[in-house]
């Protein structure tokens, strides 16, 4: 079954799921039973906390963060950032989140060397890492070109 038809097979939470995945970590968004099994976690999450007397508000408040746990800081962002920030004249912005996913694996070794959690991108880590994906790619550019 191709992606598409599954995508309509998903639930709510697993269609808001796919929707972000596909925005922030596209290389995740085909991961049909990490969408599947993160979206029943929504459900019952949803489920239990009106059980418990949450409203419907906070029992959604609950959910976001259970669907979108360890999903906040993404690789790909962060590459295109360095892309539209420091080589706008080399990668036209529209090119960016294409040419990003190309240069993703060229940079593990880099993220490698980093936490990498929802809040890194509020901690002191996070310039250090800007500076080092900045680097990455001008080499990237110079030995491959775009």
């Amino acid at each position: 079954m191709n992606d598409k038809n599954k995508s309509a097979e998903f639930s709510y939470y697993g269609l808001y799921l796919l929707k972000y995945l596909r925005e922030n970590h596209p290389d995740r968004a085909s991961d049909t039973d990490f969408i599947e099994e993160r979206a029943d976690h929504a459900a019952d999450v949803y489920e239990q906390s009106r059980l418990e007397g949450a409203t419907p508000e906070g029992a959604q408040e609950l959910v976001m963060a259970a669907l979108l746990q360890d999903l906040h800081f993404s690789k790909y962002n962060i590459v295109i950032e360095v892309l539209w920030n420091e080589f706008a004249d080399e990668v036209p912005p529209g090119d960016a989140p294409a040419f990003a996913l190309t240069l993703l694996p060229a940079m593990e070794e880099v993220f490698a060397r980093y936490p990498l959690a929802d809040g890194f991108t509020y901690t002191a880590g996070y310039d250090g890492l800007y500076t080092e994906l900045t680097g990455t790619v001008a080499i990237y550019l110079e030995e491959h070109g775009i």
